[in-house]
Order: structure tokens, then C-alpha cells, then sequence
């Protein structure tokens, strides 16, 4: 693992994770759809110039690059899944914190190992640990204790399965071609699909749009602009279950920038939960051998 690869992830991690307080924010005055709708074409469009000045300073070969064909279906396929992602969790996170949410998310850590299996990635007894780990931390996070489900949780929950689809999509694709202008197609991809659901359920209007400039800013040039490019850059030729772990900061930088910044609070209950999932997502990305046979770190 390099280390200029996992700085990337880190800052990725901090900016989604300070980004859910700016999702939440947002919503006073857009819905769901028009907030990732939105978003997603201002992260698109602010890729644009990086496009064109990567372009002048790495002068590479067609061949180098990858085909047009694979930029265009790796860009389709990532947007598709960025929007049934995303969109998932922006409506989860009406009904819900920012940090919870942030939790909840971060589910995906453990799932990408899971998920692998189906793609003939061995998993081992940690992983399943993990699992049985992060379950029983969902439980105290999310149920309550008159055995009630959050709304906003369910939502939250389907869009972390999402968005472990979304990171074995890049992995596949990433090595294959260029990475911002994949990440630019995929804004442009889900920004468009936003659109028709906002037409059809949602009243957005230029008044509201204005109002949440700052989230939608922030929410579109560095939540997706950069820290989406830095994910897709920082995970080329990474292990992507070594990624998922650096990306797994965000819950943590979720929780802080709630409690900082929105005043949220957590229960006991919730902590508890909080501790076993980080716990969990920590486990499963374990390496299974270690100690003589630990091979030294390339960063």
C-alpha cells in the first residue's frame, strides 16, 4: 500500500465525514433528490478544468488510459450505483442524525468482504465475526428498546449496501481507466437520474437552492468533486478491503462533527453500538496472518 494512496482515503474519510452535517443542513430547504440531484452536477462540473489541466501536465496515450468504451461503462456503471446510494441515504437522513447515520453507512466496511464471496474472494472466520459484530451494534444504534426500527435507519442501511456495490465497481474499473474522468462521467450520470424523481415527488425551487448554497458547495465540490476522485485515485491498485478500512473514518469524523457543529448527543445505548460496529470494521479488515510471516510495510 502506498502512502500517498492511503492520504488520499483519509481525506476522503474527513471530508464524507464532516459532509453528512452539510447533507443534513441542506435539507431544511431541498428534498432528497434535488440535494443529490444538484450536488452531484456541481461535483461533475467541477471536475471539468481538473480534466483538462491533468490533461496538459500527464500527456498519456489513448492506451494508457484505457478504451473510451471501458471510461464510458465504468462511468455509467459507477453513477447508477452512486445514485441508488446516495439517494438512499439522503432520504434516510431526514428521519436521523448526522453521526448515526454516519454509523450506519459504514456498514459497507464489513459487507465488502462479504459481498466478494460472490465474486470468488475467500472470506475468512474473521470476517463473519465481524458481521455477527456489526449486527449486534446496529442493533443498539438503530432498535430501539421498545423494538423499533428508525425509519431514516432502513433508509440509511439499504444505502450502505449500495455503496459496498459501488466500491467493488471501482475496483474493478479503476485500474482500467482514467479515474477523473470516470468520476466526472459518474456525477453527471447520477445527477441526471436525481432529476426525474425530484420532477416527479419534489418541489425544488431556485429559492431553495440558494439558501443551501453552503451545503450544496460544500456537498458538491468537495464531497464529491474531490473526495469521490481521491477514492477512486487513492484506490487504484489498492486492496480494496485495505481502502474500506482507511474509508471506515468517517463514522468516527461523523460523530465528532455532529456533536461540534449540530450540538447532536448519543445516548449510552447508541455508543454502545457505535463501539461494537467500529470494533467490528476493524476486525474484518484484520490481516489473517501476522507476527513472523508479517511482511514489512510498503507505504
Amino acid at each position: 500500500m502506498r502512502r500517498k494512496n492511503a492520504c488520499m482515503l483519509f481525506l476522503t474519510a474527513f471530508i464524507w465525514g464532516t459532509a453528512f452535517v452539510a447533507q443534513s443542513v441542506g435539507m431544511d430547504y431541498l428534498g432528497p433528490f434535488g440535494f443529490n440531484g444538484i450536488r452531484s452536477l456541481i461535483g461533475g462540473v467541477a471536475l471539468l478544468p481538473c480534466i483538462y489541466i491533468l490533461g496538459k501536465i500527464n500527456k498519456r496515450t489513448a492506451g494508457e488510459e484505457g478504451s473510451t468504451k471501458t471510461l464510458i461503462a465504468g462511468g455509467l456503471c459507477c453513477g447508477l450505483a452512486l445514485f441508488a446510494a446516495s439517494s438512499m441515504q439522503q432520504i434516510g437522513i431526514q428521519y436521523t442524525t448526522a453521526g448515526k447515520a454516519g454509523f450506519v453507512t459504514a456498514f459497507y466496511i464489513v459487507l465488502v468482504p462479504v459481498l466478494g464471496m460472490f465474486l470468488g474472494k475467500k472470506t475468512g472466520w474473521k470476517v463473519w465475526l465481524a458481521v455477527a459484530m456489526a449486527l449486534a451494534g446496529l442493533y443498539f444504534l438503530c432498535i430501539t428498546e421498545s423494538f423499533s426500527v428508525g425509519r431514516g435507519d432502513i433508509y440509511v442501511f439499504i444505502g450502505s449496501l449500495l455503496f459496498a456495490v459501488h466500491i467493488l465497481i471501482i475496483d474493478y474499473f479503476a485500474p482500467r481507466t482514467d479515474g477523473v474522468k470516470m468520476s466526472c462521467i459518474q456525477f453527471f450520470v447520477a445527477g441526471i437520474l436525481s432529476m426525474f424523481p425530484m420532477a416527479a415527488f419534489e418541489t425544488t425551487t431556485v429559492e431553495g437552492a440558494l439558501r443551501s448554497w453552503g451545503p450544496l458547495l460544500y456537498a458538491g465540490v468537495l464531497s464529491c468533486g474531490v473526495a469521490y476522485t481521491l477514492q477512486i485515485i487513492g484506490q487504484k491498485n489498492m486492496n480494496p478491503t485495505v481502502a474500506s478500512l482507511i474509508l471506515s473514518l468517517e463514522s468516527c469524523i461523523s460523530v465528532l462533527a455532529g456533536w461540534v457543529i449540530l450540538g447532536e448527543r448519543l445516548s449510552v445505548r447508541e455508543g454502545l453500538g457505535c463501539v461494537l460496529m467500529f470494533a467490528a470494521i476493524i476486525l474484518a479488515q484484520l490481516p489473517e496472518k501476522m507476527g513472523k510471516n508479517r511482511q514489512p510495510s510498503t507505504l
